[in-house]
């Protein structure tokens, strides 16, 4: 994705925390906090209304110049106007009001709408005249785990290509009992990479986020136990769904803040769940180490696993082969092979796992190597071409 002249691998919070909030913990704003973790956007979503709509522009304009001075843009959600063009001068309106705003990243169209029974040709509609006013900046649109009458499916999916610029599914697997948002026989967190893919499958050509969760509607009392992903899932869900084809992710519920303890409740932000996991998460996604392999075009070489649990992906950049692998499995442990890397790779480095300081070294004999991989494990490995 291009934000400010840049390709990035976005990273959003939705929602972020309050512009005014401090983190407690480093005292730091709270929009500065996130923005040197590398997190890149921040979702707002303002419930549009026609009486209301200058005054409402007026807010969000207000926040687009914040975003912009702290190094951050804005995920501006359009509501209920981008379902069709019902309310296409409302559209207009919002479009025309913010789309000059250099903290603008990209237009959030309309919601989920598969399971909401949106029509897509409403949906797709409302995108062309978005596009058409606005042609600079991206339109998201960001599908339920399922329809409401069953399982998702691509060819559910397929006539809602047309309506967005970039394709995404949140998917919150963590839940007691597991499994209940996707409600696929799948109840694993390795059900994130079979929704990812889906949605790949069906709007090719386009970008693709997965919104992961921090809390959601499943974790939330009196009906629910709260409960939230550890830091050894949350990595493995944000590899999975890069593998499956991700090229942004998306972060969900960190404001829902009747799961929170009464100091990050009064901050509006779940900051304890930001310093025990996804803070350290976000860094190494954005560190110069890994960025290249999220952004970088798929390798012309076919690298595989010899374990039918593993998935792969593999790319080139700047001199480097890399290869993101991710065991499905919650319970299989052992070495898996892999085959098929160029003739003169002989060693490469396993990134953000330390030996003695530096990055993990792997060594590679006739393009193959072997490595341990636990259950839910995921390894970004880079190894220098011969020039």
């Amino acid at each position: 994705m291009l934000l400010g002249g840049k390709t990035v691998f976005p990273i959003t919070l939705s929602g972020g925390p309050p512009l005014t909030a401090k983190d407690p913990v480093t005292g730091l704003n709270g929009w500065t906090e996130v923005a040197a973790a590398g997190v890149k956007m921040l979702r707002v979503y303002p419930p549009w209304h026609a009486a209301e709509a200058a005054q409402q522009i007026q807010g969000v304009q207000a926040e687009l110049v914040a975003a912009a001075g702290h190094g951050l843009h804005l995920w501006v959600g359009l509501y209920r106007a981008a379902n069709n063009l019902g309310n296409q001068a409302l559209l207009e309106q919002i479009v025309d009001g913010l789309k000059d705003s250099p903290g603008l990243g990209a237009w959030k169209g309309a919601d989920e709408p598969l399971h909401g029974k949106v029509p897509s040709q409403g949906v797709v509609a409302a995108y062309d005249f978005v596009h058409s006013c606005d042609p600079n900046h991206p339109l998201v649109i960001i599908q339920a785990p399922r329809a409401r009458t069953g399982p998702l499916t691509t060819a559910l999916l397929k006539p809602y290509a047309a309506g967005g610029d970039i394709h995404g599914v949140d998917i919150y697997p963590i839940s007691h009992p597991p499994g209940a948002h996707a409600g696929r026989p799948n109840k694993d967190i390795s059900v994130v990479g079979d929704v990812t893919a889906l949605v790949v499958q069906a709007a090719p050509g386009k970008g693709h986020w997965t919104t992961l969760q921090i809390a959601w509607s499943g974790v939330l009392p009196p009906s629910h136990v709260p409960i939230f992903p550890d830091m050894r899932q949350l990595r493995f869900m944000a590899y999975h769904a890069i593998v499956a084809g991700a090229t942004g992710l998306v972060f969900f519920g960190g404001d829902l803040t009747s799961v929170m303890s009464p100091a990050d409740a009064a901050s509006g932000w779940n900051w304890t769940f930001w310093h025990t996991g996804l803070k350290q998460l976000v860094q190494e996604l954005s560190s110069p180490a890994v960025v290249p392999a999220l952004v970088a075009p798929p390798a012309a070489v076919t690298v595989k696993p010899n374990a039918p649990d593993v998935r792969v992906t593999a790319r080139t950049a700047g001199g480097f082969l890399y290869l993101i692998a991710v065991r499905r499995s919650p319970t299989v442990h052992g070495p898996v092979g892999f085959s098929g890397l160029p003739a003169g790779v002989t060693e490469g480095q396993v990134l953000f796992e330390y030996d003695c300081g530096d990055f993990r070294p792997v060594k590679v004999t006739r393009g193959a190597f072997t490595d341990p991989f636990a259950p839910h494990d995921a390894h970004v490995y880079r190894f220098p071409l011969a020039t």
